[in-house]
């Protein structure tokens, strides 16, 4: 079992910044990919980034390519997504997952946080 548990969210103004953390408990955390994902009210949820064992980051999709930065610290359990440039549809909630292999695939997320919420202001 991997417990996951995000920190940084809140409110914020359009063309700030936030960095988002992803703290992990349990298996090693070093063993597993990471994945954020965002769903915002009345959307399917979203592929925002993932990073392999080793701290290679996938492709960003388009709406945060150039914007957002994923990265993880093994020695710290943890993962985190600098979000720099935001706007008012980065509002969402952000959740961090894991996953054993590396995915940009929600369902293929075996462990979740319970997400935290941010709001962009225009």
């Amino acid at each position: 079992q991997v417990y996951l548990v995000e920190s940084g969210g809140g409110l914020v103004q359009a063309g700030g910044s936030l960095r988002l953390s992803c703290a992990a408990s349990g298996r090693t955390f070093r063993n597993y990919a990471i994945g954020w994902f965002r769903q915002a009210p009345g959307k399917e949820r979203e592929f925002v980034a993932a990073i392999t064992t080793s701290g290679v980051p996938a492709d960003y999709p388009d709406s945060v390519k150039g914007r957002f930065t994923i990265s993880r610290d093994n020695a710290r359990n943890t993962a985190y997504l600098q979000m720099n440039t935001m706007n008012p549809e980065d509002t969402a909630v952000y959740s961090c997952a894991a996953s054993l292999f590396f995915t940009r695939r929600a369902p293929d997320y075996g462990y979740w946080g319970q997400g935290t919420q941010v709001t962009v202001s225009s």
